[in-house]
């Protein structure tokens, strides 16, 4: 019997000869992506590690010192830790931008901004980080700006923050401009530097991630290279764009054009408010359920001394308990605790206590961010960490329907002469130049100390000493060191 002949004889067995060396140099090509995906990772954490870590060295530092040295002033030490931790808060909602970015999930608000008010908050931010580089930070309006322009304030905010912030790290010697122009509903934004400048070559290159472009100094920059990245992704997202033009050795223009319409809605007459002391009527109870003692620690100091009941629990379920036995008027209430987190936390008080108490959902977990306050949510809003307190005190406030106590606002003092009478007796000259030593390093507690020194060891210095003072105040070194060489002549 003959076999059946096998249609599969001879065939030839798996993918023609030039199939794998396809497949090979598919693999090749995901292989090399996936190392250099990995390599800019590396590249990523490791610059972000160092960008988080000299904020928080400041920090940590300013709070040992307040632990050791009782004199050290206060004032002071909370100006610096702030401002880092200003710059802690922005690196990480850079990255939150990115992720949102990504996951396609960026919401844009239309708020009412008064773009005066944010562009003045922004130079005022910076100035003293462009006073100890010596630079010249200025806010220039060449148009009539509107009361109002209804944007996105946040992410508004957040390109002005980066653009002159980069502008400030790129110029070493000279000035900074914040300029803008307002025409047929177009904000027009500048911020011209005359700082290092960048080839031509690599415009374009440096608002790609992790890119600051050819030139070396550029690249010696403390900084993650994202801020460019994400101002022109911003940008885009609002309508508009971000350009640069710039002469190597001499500065750069970054130009952000947007469509921000003037709003006609009526705007508060604005009055200079004093702090605000205390509110009008019954005392209100308020219950802070948070994991973190020190959190508990700032919220109990905060609201105890505006007059409010202040009960904490460390987790949800003493959180519902005490919330029982204290009935709070409103609960400030974090997400992520061990047992129950913060949103079961918020659905058994609202079903308890019905929608007469109000929930404020305080929390560092922003990509959980919902707004509350409809009929879905079992809270009435929401607050990420870092908290501000002067907002947070302000929501409480509108949750509750407060009228709050103020004390008089302090009227600003007559300010001081620029310059102060000349003919300083020689023994003042040391001195002088031991404060200006310790300026040019930017040691802003050595200055205090040393024009507390001048004024009592030459009484005839009394009024250079009172100027000294009050532009160390103003985290304005450049002028001070203007001063000292005035009175030195």
């Amino acid at each position: 019997m003959t076999a059946a002949a096998d249609p599969f004889d001879g065939a030839p067995l798996g993918p023609e000869p030039a199939a794998p060396a396809r497949a090979l140099a598919e693999l090749r090509r995901a292989r090399e992506s996936a190392e250099a995906a990995n390599e800019a990772k590396t590249r990523y954490l490791v610059a972000v590690s160092h960008e988080i870590r000299s904020p928080l060295n400041v920090i940590y530092g300013y709070a040992q010192l307040l632990e050791r040295d009782h004199h050290l002033s206060g004032a002071e030490a909370g100006t610096i830790i702030r401002r880092s931790a200003e710059h802690v808060t922005n690196l990480v909602e850079g990255l939150l931008e990115i992720s949102r970015i990504e996951s396609g999930v960026l919401t844009i608000r239309q708020d009412l901004v008064d773009l005066r008010a944010l562009l003045q908050h922004v130079v005022d931010m910076f100035r003293m980080q462009a006073s100890a580089k010596g630079l010249t930070l200025t806010l220039d309006v060449r148009d009539r700006l509107p009361e109002q322009v209804k944007a996105d304030e946040k992410r508004l905010r957040q390109i002005l923050i980066n653009l002159v912030s980069n502008a400030i790290k790129y110029t070493p010697a000279g000035q900074v401009t914040l300029a803008v122009r307002y025409r047929s509903q177009v904000a027009d934004i500048e911020v011209i530097d005359t700082g290092i400048g960048i080839p031509p070559a690599d415009l374009e290159r440096v608002f790609e991630p992790f890119d600051r472009g050819s030139l070396a100094a550029a690249q010696r920059q403390p900084g993650i290279g994202l801020g460019l990245a994400i101002t022109r992704v911003l940008a885009r997202v609002l309508g508009g764009d971000v350009a640069v033009t710039s002469t190597p050795g001499a500065g750069s223009t970054f130009r952000f054009r947007a469509m921000l319409p003037s709003s006609a809605a009526p705007v508060r007459a604005s009055r200079r408010r004093g702090r605000i002391i205390g509110y009008e009527g019954p005392r209100r109870t308020v219950l802070v359920i948070d994991d973190d003692p020190g959190q508990r620690h700032i919220l109990r100091a905060l609201l105890g001394g505006l007059g409010f009941v202040v009960h904490a629990a460390a987790d949800g379920t003493e959180g519902i308990a005490l919330a029982a036995e204290v009935t709070p008027d409103i609960v400030l209430l974090d997400i992520q605790m061990p047992g129950l987190n913060g949103w079961q936390v918020a659905e058994r008080l609202r079903a308890v206590h019905g929608a007469a108490l109000r929930i404020v959902m305080v929390s560092a977990d922003a990509h959980a961010f919902r707004a509350g306050g409809d009929d879905r949510s079992s809270h009435d809003a929401f607050v990420t960490k870092p908290v501000e307190l002067d907002r947070l005190v302000a929501l409480i406030g509108t949750q509750l329907g407060l009228r709050w106590e103020e004390a008089e606002p302090v009227a600003p003092a007559a300010p001081a002469p620029a310059t102060p009478e000349a003919g300083l007796p020689p023994d003042a000259a040391p001195l002088l130049a031991r404060v200006r030593e310790l300026a040019e390093v930017g040691h802003v507690r050595g200055v205090e100390r040393a024009i507390d020194d001048l004024a009592g060891a030459v009484p005839a210095a009394g009024a250079l000493a009172a100027v000294l003072r009050r532009q160390l105040g103003d985290f304005d070194l450049r002028a001070l060191l203007g001063t000292i060489d005035d009175a030195t002549r």
